[in-house]
């Protein structure tokens, strides 16, 4: 096997195991969000107020579906919608008290249970893993993630 192959086999084993975590952290508040819509939040937990525009560009999904999302997110009382002081065809969105402490719960099962699978790990391949996810994640142009205030992907 390629070193490409073993390297691209590896990541994929990796993913498999986050995507378990992930949709282990999820499972507390699936009633309430869906994967999408929990996109969202997190979305905002980092950009704070939005534009819906801007939501949906950074969700990769059109206008109408963000509406859609959103409408749920406020019926849900998650994100509070508003008109644009500044320009009223636009719609700005935050997240409510209950939308960040949603974020927060998530992330934090999220951490713990990463934690835990690192602890385990050898400290010469969690150092090995720093510089190999940060390259990983460069490489695929997404920002360090700020450990003061974690927001993992869902």
């Amino acid at each position: 096997m390629h070193e490409l192959d073993q390297v691209t086999s590896a990541v994929l084993t990796g993913s498999r195991v986050l995507v378990g975590i992930a949709a282990r952290s999820l499972a507390a508040v699936e009633e309430r969000v869906t994967l999408p819509q929990f996109r969202m939040l997190v979305v905002l937990s980092g950009h704070g107020e939005t534009k819906l525009v801007t939501i949906a560009e950074l969700l990769d999904v059109n206008s109408s579906t963000a509406m859609r999302m959103a409408d749920r997110l406020a019926t849900a009382g998650l994100i509070i919608r508003e008109v644009n002081p500044d320009n009223r065809r636009e719609t700005l969105m935050r997240l409510t008290a209950d939308g960040r402490r949603l974020v927060d719960e998530v992330t934090t099962r999220r951490r713990e249970e990463i934690d835990s699978i690192v602890s385990r790990m050898p400290s010469q391949h969690r150092r090995a893993l720093i510089e190999a996810m940060a390259a990983f994640n460069e490489a695929a142009g997404e920002p360090l993630v700020d450990t003061t205030h974690p927001l993992g992907w869902p």
